[in-house]
Order: C-alpha cells, then structure tokens, then sequence
C-alpha cells in the first residue's frame, strides 16, 4: 500500500507536483494486468537465448508405464482448483509418467495477480498401479484437463479440454468424445531431416468469474528452433469452440513451418477397406480433409498409405480447412467402445490474412489406431529464418454437425467407397475388366432426378475407363462410378471429380481422392 500522506506536507510548491506524479504513477502501476503482451514479451526475451533442452526428472516406475497404466493415475476430484468456488469451470492436473517426463509450469492469474499452482503429490492417487509409496515430491505437472458441465447443467464433470505432451491439446462440444488433436505448431513434418515438437513449456490460466462462459489460457512455446505466445479462449457449447492467437519468434530457420495443425487417426474405411477382415467397416477419427478455396469447396478422402504420402493445395489467403468425421452413424463403425461416431470435425476459421500458402496434408502408414498417423496444417509462403515473427490467429469448431458449413448450393460427397472396376456381360454375369473404381455418392438439396447433371473429371497419373452417372433414389442425390488404371502402380494417382449441370454451373464440391501407391 502507497503512503499517500506525504503530499498534505507540501502546498502549490513544484515539488509537490513532483510528488504527485511519482505517486499516481505508482498507483497506475498497482493496476497492472497480466495480458497476452506479457506472453509476447516472455517468447521474445526467449528467443534471444540459446535453447535449452528440457531435464527429465521421471523415477523408472513411472517412465516405465503402459499407456494404459498411466490412465489409472487419478487426480482427486475433491482437489480440484475452483472447486471450492460458484465457477462453472473446474481445473485439474495430469501427473508425469510414461513419455509426458518433463515437468511443466502452471500459473493461475487471480485479481491481476500470478500465483504458480504447485505440484502436490497429495493431488492424485497412484494406488491402482501400485505405486502410493513412491516419492514424487520432486516431480511436476504433465498438463492439465478442464471441467464444464456442457451435457448437464446440473454436473461439472465434463471433461471439455486438455492439454497434455508438446503443445497437444483436444477438446470436445456436447455429446462428443475426444478425437483429433491439435497442436500450437508443426515443425518439418514428414521431412527426411526429421520432426520438431515444440512444448508449451508454461501456462497462465485467467480464474473465472461465477457466471463466466469462457476460459482464457496463455501458453509459451519453445523448441530449438522458434518460441511462441498463445493466448487461448475455450468457449464450451454444442458446438466447442477455440480461439488461438498466437506470435512466434524464429531462432532459427525452418524449412517448413506448419499453422494451425491438426493431428487426427485414419486406419481403414470404405475407400480403403480393411486389409485384415474386421467386423467394424471403419475404424478412423476423421475421413477427409475439407478446404474452402475461394469460390471452390474441396473434398479429399483420408487414405492410410503403405509409404509416406504428401498432398497439397495452393491458395491465397485462405478461408477454413479442417479435418472432417463425415461419417455419423453407429452403423458407420459398429464399434461399442470407442465409438468413431461421437468424435468431432474440427474446422479452422481463419481469423487474419495469412496471404500465400498452402493446405498440406501428411498421410504416413499405420497398422493399429494407437497412432495418429494424418496431419493437416497450413504452410506459408514465405521462408522463415532466423530473427522473423510470424502472426496468425483462428478459431477452432468442434462439431458433430459439419455440414452446418457448407453452402446449400454446394452438394457434398457423403461417401466414397474404392472396388474393382467389372462390366456387365451380355449374360448379366459381371466380370472384372483390371481397373479399380470409386464410388461417389453426392447429396444436397440442389440435386434433384428433375435437374440433368454432368460429370467434371481428370486424372493425373493414369486414365479414367469411364465415368458413369446414376440417380440415387435412396439419398436423393447423385451416384458417380469411376473406372480407372493406375500408370505407375509405385506412385499416386489424383483424381479430381465435380457434378454440374449442363450449362456448366458447378453444383458439387470437388471431389480429390487419391488412390496410394501399391
């Protein structure tokens, strides 16, 4: 507190001015907030200092751990920060174990105040996998989880967001599971140089009022070659959404830096069944990747390759990608425990202009769902090098109702699913002709049996046998059948579809499916 009496000593003098202002400076001072500027600053005075690899403080017991092991480490619910208060929100803590084996710093800001929360190893319970005697008081927090009651107003029990490994965070709307995951950036992904994971190494959670709707979320970013400032504001609802503001300072240079990734799982579906027979027909968090490219609406099934594949698709200040779950019904996936149905799209509204670039999409082999093998992000133009920022912000949109976005003049295509090319005999009797084929069913209100329609189509690397076009009584839309060979088996084939009418208006979005190399 500011004494303020030593001003009643002076009367009009020039040193009770002098006064005067040293002491309303200090009360301006008093009023400091603690703002994403902070954050900036903190990733700026950062990036001027060599990096430092993070130490790892894990015992062997816990470094030791099976992801499902790891899972029955409980917090204690009863422990949770805010829970002693009217806060809609609830926050807890992840412990380290397994690969999460590098502490990080959590800061709660209360009345303009930043107060660290403090690891304490009275938080969790390690019972279950046998471990309540060992000696964590040295170890740290992995991340931290946040709780909304988005299903029922009357529970704080929903788990809506986590943050947890590198700069890794999830969250979900009402009635969804987590599914894909995104990241704060992606660094070289797919290069042959190899991948750099940067972390949110700390974080400054603002506590929430009684009655507040949202949550406000500072993390700085540091890695080898770039640290960054992020300011994140969690809105709960039907559909979640994630506000991501973010400025990153280059240390180094990147070859390729990727914006606003997402990191979603793609093991098998109709376009690419099985090879393994599986009752489940699919089994993916997400089925394709959606870009809205100007005036065109793009739509490129996810494949699972047998080599590493890249896709990409130039634009110029764009407008939204996102990866997408087209697919919502049990029937889609017959799976009673994981339930693929229930996980979300998750769209990226571009927010500021972010000038030339392009969508990138990673594909990389997998043979079980553990991995999450499918990448999306954004690649500017331009090359950063040391000494250069790079400003964006977007918003993420959780959603089990993904065609909520899309024009109703623009027909989507709500399946693909791949077969052998065959012909019809004489006899009836269908024989294999030794192409492949992709059956597309395109749906939306513009389409109708009444409205005569044609098919847009290329190939690049092979030759389309032929293009057939059959009205879909059942979906009430438009089912093409593409026959197709493949030039050179050891690479991919693009192939591009669209339906318009027959004075050339585009009614579908373009369907660009890739068939991987064998």
């Amino acid at each position: 507190m500011y004494n303020l009496s030593p001003i009643s000593r002076f009367s009009k003098t020039s040193t009770c001015k002098i006064i005067c202002i040293a002491t309303l400076s200090c009360l301006s001072f008093s009023s400091w907030a603690f703002t994403f500027n902070d954050v900036v600053t903190k990733a700026e005075k950062l990036s001027k200092k060599a990096y430092v690899q993070p130490s790892k403080n894990l015992p062997s017991e816990l470094s030791s751990l099976q992801f499902a092991d790891y899972q029955k480490i409980y917090f204690k619910h009863d422990k949770a920060y805010w829970n002693d208060r009217k806060s809609r929100f609830k926050l807890e803590f992840y412990h380290e174990g397994m690969y999460f084996d590098v502490p990080v710093k959590i800061n709660e800001i209360v009345n303009n105040q930043v107060n660290e929360i403090k690891y304490n190893p009275d938080y969790f319970d390690l019972s279950q996998i046998h471990l309540e005697n060992l000696d964590t008081k040295k170890l740290g927090f992995a991340g931290f989880k946040v709780h909304y009651p988005i299903n029922n107003p009357m529970k704080t029990d929903d788990e809506i967001f986590t943050a947890l490994g590198g700069s890794y965070f999830r969250a979900v709307g009402k009635d969804q599971r987590y599914g894909l995951s995104a990241r704060g950036l992606a660094i070289d992904t797919g290069e042959m140089s190899g991948e750099e994971f940067p972390r949110f190494k700390e974080y400054w959670i603002e506590r929430p009022e009684p009655n507040q709707k949202h949550l406000v979320i500072y993390a700085l970013l540091d890695s080898k070659s770039v640290t960054g400032a992020y300011k994140i504001t969690l809105v709960p609802s039907i559909d979640t959404t994630v506000t991501v503001e973010g400025k990153v300072f280059f240390r180094d240079s990147v070859k390729k830096v990727g914006v606003a990734p997402l990191t979603s799982m793609f093991l098998f579906g109709p376009n690419q069944p099985s090879p393994i027979l599986n009752y489940r027909p699919a089994m993916h968090d997400s089925n394709g990747l959606s870009i809205v490219a100007n005036n065109e609406w793009i739509w490129r099934p996810l494949n699972n390759p047998k080599r590493l594949s890249f896709s990409s698709y130039s634009l110029d200040n764009p407008k939204a990608f996102g990866l997408i779950q087209r697919d919502k019904g049990f029937d889609d996936y017959q799976d009673l425990d994981d339930h693929y149905e229930q996980r979300p799209s998750v769209w990226v509204e571009i927010l500021n202009n972010w000038h030339k670039g392009r969508v990138e999409l990673v594909e990389i082999p997998t043979a079980d769902e553990t991995n999450d093998n499918i990448v999306a992000f954004w690649v500017p133009e331009k090359q950063y090098k040391a000494g250069d920022t790079l400003d964006f912000k977007y918003r993420l949109h959780y959603s089990l109702n993904e065609k909520q976005r899309y024009p109703k003049n623009v027909a989507l295509a709500e399946s693909t699913r791949l077969s052998l090319g065959d012909i019809k005999q004489a006899n009836l009797i269908r024989k294999l002709d030794g192409s492949n084929a992709y059956v597309i069913d395109f749906v939306g209100p513009n389409l109708s049996d009444k409205k005569p329609v044609k098919v847009i189509s290329s190939i690049t690397n092979g030759s389309i046998v032929s293009c057939d076009l059959q009205y879909n009584s059942v979906t009430q839309g438009w089912r093409v059948i593409v026959r197709f060979n493949a030039e050179d088996n050891k690479k991919t084939t693009d192939i591009r579809i669209q339906l318009a009418s027959l004075t050339g208006e585009i009614l579908s979005e373009t369907w660009s499916g890739q068939f991987p190399a064998q």
